[in-house]
């Protein structure tokens, strides 16, 4: 690959994370650029430019999967903050996401289902979401 492709799929990749991840995900990059800047042009072209812009699945739905994945597999809560947000930005209401993540206990067992979602109450803290209206089939935030 030469350097201009390299260099559009990157910026392509810039456009799509800014729209999902927004400052957070911009975050996660820069934090890499000291250590590991590879990994965040990666992250960028790759992940966001190639992956996330595939257009077979929408990217509410994408967000239910990686919120899914990040909360089986424990201790990545900088990702879990990251795309919390993520999931608000792309139509996800908090009680989907609690409800997303309430349903990891039954594959991922309960320690997991129980730190995935003390992230979300970080985030919808931050956000001013809470307390969610969770009674029933209501799929709103107070």
């Amino acid at each position: 690959m030469d350097r201009n492709e390299r260099n559009e799929r990157f910026e392509h990749g810039m456009k799509v994370l800014e729209r999902v991840d927004g400052e957070g995900g911009q975050r996660v990059v820069a934090s890499l650029g000291d250590v590991s800047p590879e990994l965040g042009h990666q992250v960028v072209a790759w992940a966001f430019g190639d992956m996330y812009d595939r257009p077979q699945l929408p990217p509410r739905d994408r967000q239910l999967v990686t919120l899914g994945i990040l909360a089986a597999l424990g201790g990545c809560e900088i990702e879990l903050d990251v795309h919390i947000n993520a999931a608000l930005n792309v139509g996800l209401t908090p009680t989907e996401i609690s409800e997303a993540l309430l349903h990891t206990a039954v594959y991922a067992g309960m320690p997991r289902a129980i730190n995935a979602p003390l992230v979300a109450k970080r985030v919808f803290e931050e956000r001013g979401l809470l307390p969610l209206n969770i009674a029933g089939d209501d799929l709103t935030s107070a």
